[in-house]
């Protein structure tokens, strides 16, 4: 974990200005083309939820805007940034899940299926850390939506970027999920988003 001199930094008018915000995140709905993804997932007898999730942390952690993260009151970027995602349970409910990201897709895998099992034998939330070297992922697989917004504590100092997928759908033999990304305005801007974005639809067309 790097700390980040804040006056000296390239963002630091914007970082200063946003942080000011009751609401510093801003948010975007993008369509992304699974059709290769979902039928190598397929082919590999692999869940698809992971096969996309490791892409979309792969694609964040190569984009450094989306490793920044605000701790009591300074900037930090990490090393290497990991899961927060939320996990279904057979009752209806969901908790939290956490494993880390690794180059090794079996190993990260491995890793997400040990932490699925576990939250899913279990009750209740554990909720992350301000600053931590987490993306809050969340799936969403039965509505196609076009907009999202997240429920948030002003009062909590949140910075971690949030990606939550939609209802895989097809079209003329075209599959196509809604993903939906926010992040803190006064770590990011529009054009490292669509940095994230090009670059998780390359990982995906791999």
């Amino acid at each position: 974990m790097k700390k980040i001199n804040i006056e000296t930094w390239k963002r630091r008018d914007h970082f200063k200005f946003f942080s000011q915000f009751d609401e510093p995140f801003f948010g975007v709905v993008v369509n992304i083309d699974c059709t290769k993804a979902y039928a190598d997932a397929k082919a590999a007898s692999k869940s698809f939820f992971l096969h996309y999730l490791y892409r979309a942390l792969k694609a964040a952690n190569d984009i450094e805007a989306f490793r920044y993260r605000i701790l009591d009151g300074e900037v930090v970027l990490h090393e290497q940034i990991n899961v927060s995602t939320t996990i279904n349970r057979p009752d209806g409910t969901f908790g939290f899940g956490y494993f880390d990201y690794n180059n090794d897709e079996n190993v990260f895998i491995a890793d997400a299926q040990k932490a699925i099992q576990e939250v899913q034998a279990t009750e209740g939330l554990t909720p992350s850390q301000p600053g931590a070297n987490e993306i809050h992922f969340s799936a969403i697989p039965w509505i196609d939506f076009t907009a999202l917004s997240h429920a948030r504590s002003f009062t909590f100092p949140d910075s971690a970027p949030k990606i939550s997928f939609g209802k895989l759908t097809e079209k003329e033999g075209i599959k196509n999920m809604p993903v939906s990304i926010h992040i803190h305005h006064g770590l990011a801007d529009g054009y490292h988003v669509g940095l994230f974005v090009a670059q998780f639809q390359e990982l995906m067309n791999a």
